[in-house]
């Protein structure tokens, strides 16, 4: 039988940056997301030590290790009503229930403290794991973007997923 693990959600701290250049360092992580292979530590520093106000960012620790980030980018003006996430698990820790525990304080930090009615979110069709995750939490595909992004020296296309908040759904 294996052991629970006891996930703790939190606001990202400045001394997470470490943890965080661990997590998009994985090569899950990495062909799930933009962001590119080799990142200096340094740049990990800078973005968490300089963060957007307006962008909440969770983490999820373990042991006092963070092993999973998410962020929630609020929109401005007419779309004020919407947020797009970016999530990433540590390759290690991904299919433990981390990326459910993070999605469920983000969609309610979002619909029930912020007023937020929509969540968005892009992922590559591929990432089946990801989109199963998503579609748990009431997301939908609402189209297909191709030829998104560059990955692995070619074109791959993604998902435009979206959830309502339930009172509009």
């Amino acid at each position: 039988m294996s052991k629970s693990l006891d996930i703790i959600i939190r606001a990202l701290e400045p001394d997470d940056y470490l943890d965080l250049a661990t997590i998009f360092s994985g090569p899950n992580v990495l062909d799930g997301s933009l962001h590119v292979p080799f990142p200096a530590q340094d740049v990990w520093r800078r973005r968490v030590e300089n963060p957007d106000t307006e962008t909440p960012r969770l983490v999820a620790t373990i042991d006092a290790m963070v092993v999973g980030v998410i962020s929630l980018e609020i929109g401005e003006g007419r779309r004020r009503h919407a947020g797009d996430l970016e999530l990433a698990v540590r390759d290690d820790y991904q299919g433990r229930g981390i990326g459910a525990a993070l999605m469920a304080a983000i969609i309610d930090l979002a619909e029930n403290w912020l007023g937020l009615t929509r969540l968005e979110i892009v992922v590559f069709t591929d990432n089946t794991p990801a989109i199963t995750l998503y579609k748990r939490f009431d997301f939908a595909v609402e189209g297909t973007l191709r030829n998104y992004a560059y990955r692995g020296g070619k074109l791959v296309d993604a998902y435009t997923m979206a959830r309502l908040a339930p009172a509009l759904a």
